[in-house]
């Protein structure tokens, strides 16, 4: 027989003995189901609980017929059950309908040519895996992944002598939540040694299974796939024993496990590794280099181990197979040149995910990058890379995301840039570039979808295109900031399919067509348009169904108040020029508002009472306008409003009694306005009071003893009202107060001896978290210049000073000047040890100064002026300004020029 007859003769013989071997699932015939294996199918299915009703057409005589279920065509008999959940969306409703529940029936044992069975994504609400699983012998597939069983693993699927495929993946996405299915002994997986080739143990609790868990997995000669996600595996030995025989694997997973140890040199032998996941195992030391016995490798993912350390070894850069390296998340420095160098000698190199953020790599981008063809991401964010961009980037003609955001970039981007016609997501943001931005830098960038680009305002990053260009992309999103556009092109224009947009100090100084505000309304999630010039009315009627954070402060917007309808939750319209009242249905046309910011305008007339039914409402500020009127009294739904700034205004009337309903209420700043009456008694019912701000009011009555009671106060600022009474002791009993300011008022008495109880003061107690809180609500700016210029000592310390400043740069005040009090300065005032700012000044102090106020080392500034003081000036104190102590007949010593009778010779 010549060997071409002998060669066609083989082929024949192999085609018949697979066709003998194989069942037939694509006859002609139509199988009819056999009746005992039908009843033991609607055996199983009566011990199921199906909410979707999924299986309502098992009752017809052909179980052949039923969805999930196949039968040999030439014998009938069934063999494969394919119930998995036909939703994949583990969050949505149909997943939760779709899971199928109760038990599992030993019926399925009838079922003898049975080789398919997937019950996986159901909810089995912490079921054992059933020992009877191990007894259909047949079995060649077996899926009860994501499916919430729980307990130990039945060794009798070791019995499983054929099964190929086992997935016991044991992360639930069920409404029975977090359970445990485990293996505290893996002996039963020598069993299936010659048949297994695919093994998912991901999620499965392996902590109990002891030292050996490793040689247990290696004794399956036959494995190709292994995954041991997230399995709590505490240890990785060092080494295989000799008898171990993984040599067959082809992806390992080994993922979010606590290693804790060197990357062992036995992986380096698994020659045949495709695939290798071990990120979040928390390596240490360098990467290998014995990754050049992996020849065949195509995914190496090492991220998120944080300890990884050294440079990036060349050798990966040889390897002729790999297309996806993730390192990022690691402690890797040095220079990526080497590493980049080997791909360009690699000519045939197929890199196409490329992951080296969260580093610690520094230096310039090597122009060898452009030899990575094929790359389609690049991640090299958050490092230290400096310099430019390489001319050579326009060789990656398969680019679609380059991240080089978060570096210290600080030269220019390559022109080469605009050749990338697959780029779709560009993020350079947060570097410090320089240079010209021009035509030529995205020319033909047409599937870019996302653009991020900032730097830091002392830089000078100018976009210079032609004002009528037309770029060939269509952006979803764009961020620019610290940039410079100057007018709104007609490249900005033209986008109108945006999902998201910032556009941040950009200096803008044109008008926006009403056009491109109603062409971006229906998708827009994000609109920032802040710190510009930008001018003009905004479009009075637009929707915004999806918009949830709409930011044009800082701007120079003029006209009404944007009558737009939306389910925004933040607005901040402040500083700028708008003007007129706001609407009175807010409410309606903003009914999940948050947050709303509309400072340092010009509104005027009432604060709606319509503010009172956004339920959902958090901060109201509102400083810095013409608002006039009460102030809304109709305050009882607001369970989340926490902070409100409505000072500098032109408010009158009493404060409501109202204000007291707010449970969450945090932040009250009413300052500035003309209010009257006494401060409510119900406000303190708002026990989580952090800061009060009621000064340059018309305030009557005596200072409320209850604000002993608000633990959490950081601020009580009082001042320039009409206060009478003493200061009373409970006022000593706040813990976290740091800024009382009584200043300007009518109150009599001494210091309270108990003062030195202001613990904040007395000890430095860190207020950083009640600090913030107002900081929120204001937006404070730190207006350093400004104070700077400002005497503290002076006679308006108090009511005009930018609460910006109180809050940012004297932490540590009390300032208790401008009133009728009495009696001596209490020695004890010196426990006050971390006080920065006293002022005691215009009062009618007597007696000496204490010698203990040279003891508070943190005093910054002091002013005793204008008492009834007498006696020398401590030598101690360091304030030489005589304007601190002016005012004070009986006072004597330096600075001031009367000196003391114990000095005159």
């Amino acid at each position: 027989m010549d060997l071409k007859l002998r060669h066609s003769f083989f082929i024949s013989f192999l085609i018949l003995v697979l066709l003998l071997k194989t069942p037939n699932f694509g006859s002609a015939a139509n199988p009819k189901c056999i009746s005992t294996e039908r009843q033991a199918l609607l055996t199983f299915k009566a011990s199921l609980t199906d909410l979707s009703s999924r299986l309502f057409s098992w009752s017809g005589p052909d179980c052949c017929n039923w969805p999930g279920v196949l039968c040999d065509a030439r014998t009938s008999h069934v063999v494969k059950i394919d119930l998995r959940n036909p939703s994949q969306d583990v969050r949505s409703d149909e997943y939760k309908r779709g899971s199928l529940r109760g038990k599992l029936h030993p019926s399925l044992t009838q079922l003898k040519f049975l080789s398919y069975l997937d019950l996986s994504s159901n909810d089995f609400n912490g079921l054992e895996i059933p020992e009877f699983i191990g007894q259909i012998a047949s079995l060649r597939y077996l899926n009860l992944s994501s499916s919430s069983f729980s307990g130990e693993i039945p060794t009798s699927l070791g019995n499983l002598s054929k099964l190929e495929s086992l997935d016991l993946y044991a992360e639930s996405f069920a409404e029975s939540g977090t359970l445990s299915l485990r293996a505290s002994n893996l002996w039963w997986l020598s069993s299936l040694s010659s048949s297994l080739k695919y093994l998912n143990m991901g999620y499965v609790n392996l902590s109990g299974a002891g030292e050996t868990w490793l040689q247990d997995f290696s004794r399956i000669s036959a494995l190709k796939e292994l995954h041991l996600f997230n399995s709590e595996l505490k240890n990785l030995p060092p080494t295989l024993s000799s008898s171990a025989d993984l040599k067959l694997l082809e992806v390992l997973d080994l993922s979010e496990n606590s290693l804790n140890s060197r990357i062992p040199d036995w992986l380096f032998g698994l020659t045949n590794l495709r695939k290798l996941f071990l990120r979040w195992d928390f390596f240490q030391g360098s990467i290998p280099t014995g990754f050049k016995n992996l020849k065949l490798l195509e995914t190496l993912d090492l991220s998120n181990n944080l300890a990884l350390q050294g440079e990036i070894p060349s050798v990966l850069g040889d390897l002729p197979q790999l297309k996806f390296l993730d390192l990022s998340a690691n402690e890797l420095n040095g220079q990526i040149h080497g590493f980049l160098d080997a791909f360009s000698r690699n000519k045939g190199n197929s890199l196409v995910f490329l992951d080296l953020s969260s580093n610690k790599l520094a230096g310039t981008l090597p122009e060898s990058l452009g030899a990575l063809r094929n790359l389609q991401t690049l991640d090299l964010s958050t490092n230290s890379f400096t310099g430019s961009v390489p001319s050579s980037i326009g060789n990656m003609a398969s680019l679609k995301k380059l991240d080089l955001s978060n570096n210290a970039m600080n030269g220019t981007i390559a022109e080469s840039l605009g050749q990338l016609a697959e780029l779709v997501d560009l993020n350079l943001m947060a570097n410090t570039w320089g240079g010209v931005l021009q035509k030529s830098h995205f020319v033909n960038l047409k599937s870019l979808k996302s653009i991020r680009l900032t730097t830091e305002p002392y830089r000078s990053l100018v976009f210079k295109l032609p004002s009528t260009w037309i770029p060939p992309f269509r952006l979803e999103l764009i961020q620019i900031e610290n940039c410079r556009i100057g007018l709104f092109p007609m490249w900005l224009q033209v986008q109108t399919k945006l999902n998201f947009v910032t556009l941040r100090n950009t200096g803008i100084e044109d008008t926006i067509p009403d056009s491109w505000f109603s062409g971006i309304s229906s998708e827009v999630t994000y609109l920032i348009l802040a710190n510009n010039r930008i001018k003009g009315r905004l479009p009075q009627k637009l929707a915004f169904p999806k918009l949830n954070t709409i930011d044009l402060s800082s701007n120079n917007f003029d006209g009404p108040f944007p009558l737009w309808s939306t389910n925004a939750t933040e607005l901040r319209l402040y500083e700028n020029n708008f003007s007129g009242s706001l609407p009175q249905n807010i409410d309606v046309l903003m009914p999940r508002m948050e947050k709303i910011y509309l400072f340092r305008n010009s509104f005027t007339g009432n604060i709606p009472s319509s503010l009172c039914e956004v339920s959902g409402l958090q901060i109201m500020s509102l400083r810095k306008n013409h608002f006039s009127g009460s102030f809304p009294k109709c305050w009882h739904r607001q369970f989340m409003l926490w902070g409100i700034d409505v000072s500098e205004n032109n408010l009158s009337g009493e404060i409501p009694e109202s204000l007291g309903m707010l449970p969450s209420l945090s932040v009250l700043l009413l300052n500035q306005n003309s209010l009257e009456g006494k401060i409510p008694e119900s406000l303190q019912n708002c026990s989580g009071l952090t800061n009060i701000d009621l000064g340059g009011n018309k305030l009557t009555g005596k200072l409320p003893s209850w604000v002993g009671k608000l633990s959490s106060l950081f601020m009580l600022r009082l001042q320039s009202n009409s206060f009478t009474g003493q200061i009373p002791d409970d006022l000593c009993n706040v813990p976290n107060l740091r800024i009382l300011d009584l200043s300007g008022n009518k109150i009599s008495g001494p210091i309270p001896k108990c003062i030195s109880n202001l613990t904040a003061i007395a000890r430095g107690t860190n207020n950083e978290v009640f600090q913030n809180l107002v900081f929120i609500v204001t937006r404070a700016r730190e207006y350093e210049a400004i104070a700077n210029s400002i005497n503290l000592s002076g006679n308006n310390i108090s009511g005009e000073i930018p609460r910006e400043i109180l809050g940012l740069l004297y932490l540590r005040i009390l300032n208790l000047s401008r009133n009728s009090m009495a009696g001596s300065i209490p020695e004890k005032i010196s426990e006050l040890s971390r006080l920065e700012t006293l002022d005691l000044s215009r009062n009618k102090f007597s007696g000496a100064i204490p010698q203990s106020l040279a003891a508070i080392s943190s005093l910054q500034r002091l002013n005793l002026s204008f008492n009834k003081l007498e006696g020398s000036i401590p030598k101690l104190l360091k304030f030489q300004d005589p304007s601190i102590y002016i005012g004070n007949e009986l006072l004597c010593g330096k600075p001031l020029p009367k000196k003391c009778p114990k000095d005159i010779k």
